[in-house]
């Protein structure tokens, strides 16, 4: 043992820094990996992990580079917080909006029931703030959380034991909060009798009426005040939200355009929100189940391509003029959610477009919009380190709030991933595009995130054991237990009780309000229906950004 020793010694500072930091994501992501009946420590055993090496190396009495340590916990938590920005950046505005908002706001409550629990906490207990943002962090499974309140602590001067104090309070109630987000949904399913495939065909009736998926639907023309008009004669049918793909008059489908003229009898193809089309379908006739397919027995097509064309990028889609090149689009994919095509849409990098036409007007369309696929496998690297740029001047911009001892920073943590979400929003300026393809996205994300937690857990290492055994360790889990199922359970029995929401929807935002992809998995395993995943998604971003926040609001308030 001495001459292993006597060689580690040895080494240069960087060197066993970084054999440490490797050996540490090594073996974490192995621990994460392993499961007891599909519940796991996930990213967070790398943390586990960086604790037991740093305990190691502290019994033999090897330390590490300070510098170096420090550096790769900073820039593995720009990196991620810019990646999960740039993830959840186009759609960050459209979940606040609509259907989208019943969902934040109770997410919303938990997330600010739990800080209230942590406040009241403070006050109540003598346990010391920055290990209580820790605990708050932990018992919600939030990592980034504990990367603000460590870049917090640092920028106002705290001392190496308080900045040693989040770590450890989140090691603490990490693997409790993994398990409370289960016990919560299992408890309000089993309270409340919830029947699930009643669940199941209330949330389908919902989607159908609702507006958060862009249905299809044939409309008979029978309405006599229309016949001889033409189809832009018609109010509200172009530009509006609804666009009419294909109609079909007599046997002949053909694509339609404004001067097309209306008979009794034709069947159009119109595409849009739910509620926009039922309007529709009131001024023209009435629905009818004809297909109007494009296989058989016409020469019309309709194909996705792919917005990679720099010129395209930021020009409407009425500036193509595509009506006058046969060709329409019928909806607009972006990042996961369909859009309108509405005539004032601006394009972004990676849209994928639904267009009909014939083939060779559809094939000269193609044009104007790029569609070289492997273009969207390629990370535009230059935007990506000036966005990090502008993410680290933003971050460090203090801002004067009275009542607040110093000015509060969005720091490292928040710096980053407010420009990444307002950067993806806008999808390109100049030569940058903020579009990374979702392979890159989350392998950068996870690179980013066991960088930061082996060095935090690095550091913790030395005093991790000695908090757990001989301080106040267990006390620390009784309260993050607190933390953890409170705002869960009464916001979530509030939820459903009181504002009738879709259990399994809800369960898709209490595993979002928590930002726990197993939860998410756990409660995809009660039923195929995907409104688990859009629950999740829809709070996501919001949830993210107040997880984020909270932490060095706290610090900067009580500490």
């Amino acid at each position: 043992m001495e001459p292993i020793l006597a060689f580690l010694h040895g080494l240069p500072d960087v060197a066993l820094a970084t054999a440490a930091l490797s050996l540490a994501g090594s073996l974490g992501l192995w621990l994460g990996g392993l499961q007891v009946r599909g519940v796991g420590l996930g990213i967070g055993g790398v943390l586990f992990a960086g604790i037991f090496v740093g305990h190691l190396a502290g019994t033999a009495g090897i330390g590490f580079d300070h510098a170096t340590i420090e550096f790769v916990r900073e820039f593995g938590l720009i990196i991620f917080v810019f990646t999960i920005g740039i993830q959840v950046g186009p759609g960050f505005f459209a979940t606040l909006q609509k259907s989208g908002l019943q969902l934040n706001l109770i997410a919303a409550a938990i997330v600010t029931l739990g800080v209230l629990i942590t406040v009241a906490l403070h006050f109540a207990t003598d346990i010391p703030l920055p290990a209580l943002v820790g605990l708050m962090s932990g018992a919600v499974t939030n990592t980034p959380g504990l990367g603000a309140a460590t870049q917090v602590l640092k920028d106002i001067g705290a001392d190496g034991a308080s900045m040693a104090l989040p770590s450890l309070g989140y090691a603490v109630a990490y693997p409790f909060g993994i398990v409370g987000i289960l016990i919560s949904m299992l408890l309000i399913r089993a309270v409340l009798r919830v029947n699930i495939a009643e669940e199941e065909t209330a949330f389908e009736h919902s989607r159908k009426q609702g507006d958060a998926e862009l249905p299809v639907m044939n409309v008979r023309v029978k309405n006599p005040n229309l016949a001889g008009l033409t189809l832009g004669e018609v109010p509200d049918l172009f530009d509006k939200g609804v666009v009419v793909s294909r109609m079909r008059k007599g046997d002949d489908l053909i694509h339609p355009v404004r001067e097309t003229p209306i008979a009794i009898g034709d069947v159009v193809h119109l595409v849009g929100p739910a509620p926009l089309l039922h309007n529709m379908m009131l001024i023209l006739g009435e629905q009818v189940d004809v297909a109007l397919t494009t296989t058989k027995g016409t020469n019309l097509v309709w194909e996705r391509i792919a917005v990679t064309e720099k010129r395209a990028l930021g020009h409407r889609i009425r500036d193509f003029g595509l009506e006058a090149r046969g060709v329409t689009i019928s909806r607009v994919s972006r990042a996961g959610t369909q859009l309108p095509a509405q005539g004032g849409l601006a394009l972004q990098f990676g849209d994928i477009l639904t267009v009909v036409g014939t083939a060779n007007d559809v094939a000269a369309a193609r044009s104007l919009f790029g569609d070289q696929r492997r273009h969207l496998d390629e990370v535009q690297f230059s935007a990506v380190f000036i966005g990090i740029v502008l993410g680290i001047l933003l971050g460090s911009i203090p801002i004067l709030i009275p009542g607040l001892p110093a000015p509060l920073k969005l720091g490292l943590a928040g710096g980053p991933l407010v420009v990444a979400i307002l950067l993806a929003r806008l999808g390109d300026f100049g030569p940058f595009v903020w579009f990374m393809p979702p392979v890159a996205n989350h392998a950068l994300r996870e690179l980013g995130i066991v960088l930061f937690l082996a060095a935090v857990g690095l550091k913790a290492g030395d005093q991790f054991v000695d908090t757990l055994i001989h301080g106040d360790g267990f006390r620390w889990m009784g309260y993050a237990v607190l933390i953890t199922l409170l705002p869960l359970l009464i916001v979530g029995f509030v939820a459903r009780m009181v504002f009738k929401v879709n259990y399994l929807s809800l369960s898709g935002v209490l595993a979002g309000s928590m930002t726990d992809p197993p939860a998410l998995a756990f409660a995809n395993a009660m039923s195929p229906s995907a409104a688990q995943s859009i629950g999740y998604a829809s709070v996501y971003p919001l949830v993210m950004c107040m997880r984020i926040l909270a932490p060095q609001i706290l610090v900067l308030l009580l500490m």
